[in-house]
């Protein structure tokens, strides 16, 4: 956890400033200008406090202290609340890392709560130093900055997600069985993602017309222009998402066809191998059947009446001759030689 830390602004000029947030405010107010307070990984009594200095509603404060929030912009009398979730991205894991940073903004403030303390908020503060024009606008040029900041670093995490979904499609034709797993863990990730960025293009949309009201304009080009970016990332984050239903689809059909491809291979070798048996039992028949009538001859009995007989042994010769070839003319008709 780590105590606020409070910049006052008169115009873009940054002012010496008392720690204190209830000093820092009063401070600003005299100034005409605001303040900007960071605290990173806040307590619940810090947000109390911040709740009390700066006179935040209930709810509000109420959805500061509910963490693991997806992005959301909630107005509430005269400030606003908003939970953005920067995001970086893993390529070596292929995780997407989400932080939620919640701010409350009003005309002469800018709270800026770093809710796991990932984000460097004072990296924050230092980019909105170097737009002077920005910090002219006051706590809502601010807040513009804030979402410039969260959208272009999506970029990086959409192209690292890109590049890992491109060697998962180079990957589907390969016989690597952990593909699939990979498939599906990228693809939670991605929804993860998706819960950030969907709610942005509505968000900055009507956060749009929240500033014109409030500051009594006709256009808010530069809010109009975060919009449009949201909707691309938000564009590719569900074309991510269908590439990877697609993927997954896929490889299933790939696995399915490897399988049925695998057992018709195991039914044609069974069936090459009763081929083989067939011919095997047809041959060991026709061998059988003179081996039976040469064994019946060579049990010398006293009593055959074939020994005694002239043609005995061309009959029993013949016999065995018949026998085999007619074994062989049925088997060869019912195609089992």
């Amino acid at each position: 956890m780590g105590q606020p830390h409070c910049i006052v602004y008169d115009g873009h000029t940054p002012l010496p400033t008392d720690p204190d947030p209830a000093a820092a405010l009063a401070q600003a107010r005299a100034a005409g200008g605001m303040v900007w307070v960071g605290v990173s990984q806040p307590t619940a009594d810090q947000v109390h406090e911040l709740a009390r200095v700066f006179h935040l509603e209930a709810l509000g404060v109420a959805s500061a202290l509910r963490t693991h929030q997806r992005s959301k912009l909630d107005r509430y009398g005269e400030h606003l609340f908003v939970a953005v979730q920067p995001a970086q991205y893993d390529d070596a894991a292929e995780t997407v890392e989400c932080h939620e940073v919640d701010l409350f903004v009003g005309d002469d403030f800018f709270i800026a709560l770093s809710v796991d303390g990932a984000i460097d908020l004072e990296q924050v503060r230092t980019l909105l130093d170097a737009q002077p024009d920005v910090l002219d606008r006051g706590s809502y040029g601010v807040l513009w900055a804030t979402f410039e900041y969260v959208t272009r670093g999506y970029r990086d995490v959409l192209d690292g997600v890109e590049h890992d979904i491109d060697q998962i499609e180079e990957e589907l034709f390969a016989d690597d069985e952990d593909v699939s797993r990979r498939i599906f863990a990228l693809q939670r990730e991605v929804i993860d993602l998706g819960h950030a960025t969907a709610p942005l293009p509505d968000m900055l949309t009507r956060l749009q017309r929240i500033v014109e009201n409030r500051l009594h304009i006709d256009d808010a080009p530069a809010f109009r222009e975060v919009a449009d970016r949201a909707r691309y990332v938000d564009g590719r984050v569900s074309a991510f998402r269908g590439t990877l239903d697609n993927a997954l689809t896929v490889h299933s059909s790939l696995v399915e066809q490897r399988r049925n491809e695998a057992m018709q291979r195991m039914t044609e070798t069974s069936l090459e191998q009763n081929e083989q048996v067939k011919k095997i039992s047809s041959w060991a028949a026709i061998g059988f059947a003179p081996t039976l009538v040469a064994g019946i001859y060579g049990m010398n009995f006293r009593f055959m009446p074939e020994l005694e007989w002239p043609w005995g042994y061309p009959f029993a010769i013949g016999l065995m001759a018949a026998v085999s070839a007619g074994l062989y003319v049925v088997f060869k008709k019912n195609d089992w030689l």
